[in-house]
């Protein structure tokens, strides 16, 4: 989906030219007959819009998020994961313990990472 970048039409030259092209486009669809489908007419103006808002604005570039989700913590997943699998074949209290560790591992790595986001 285009997103403009709506914060130009601050700048009093942007704004000026953008109303220019929007005039001069819509000047342009009065030429066109009567008769016309008014779902093509609006068509049309939707389209004229956009192109002058493209030249004269520009797209809005969205800021590219880092993704948090990496090695170590895929590390963290697949401890507790096996941990759990060993206690569920075998449980015994040692394998108890080492699931319960390791889900405090997991957990405490993923709050503190959080607060460094």
């Amino acid at each position: 989906m285009e997103r403009f970048n709506l914060r130009k039409l601050n700048e009093l030259h942007v704004r000026k030219q953008y109303q220019i092209k929007i005039s001069n486009r819509t000047a342009a669809l009065k030429n066109l007959s009567e008769s016309e489908d008014i779902n093509r007419a609006w068509k049309n103006i939707k389209e004229n819009i956009k192109t002058s808002a493209k030249e004269c604005l520009g797209l809005y570039t969205m800021k590219q998020n880092t993704p948090w989700f990496d090695e170590e913590c895929l590390y963290f997943l697949d401890q507790r994961k096996q941990a759990k699998m060993q206690q569920s074949q075998d449980p015994k209290q040692s394998n108890i313990h080492n699931l319960n560790n390791a889900r405090h591992e997991a957990s405490r790595y993923f709050r503190n990472r959080n607060k460094n986001i």
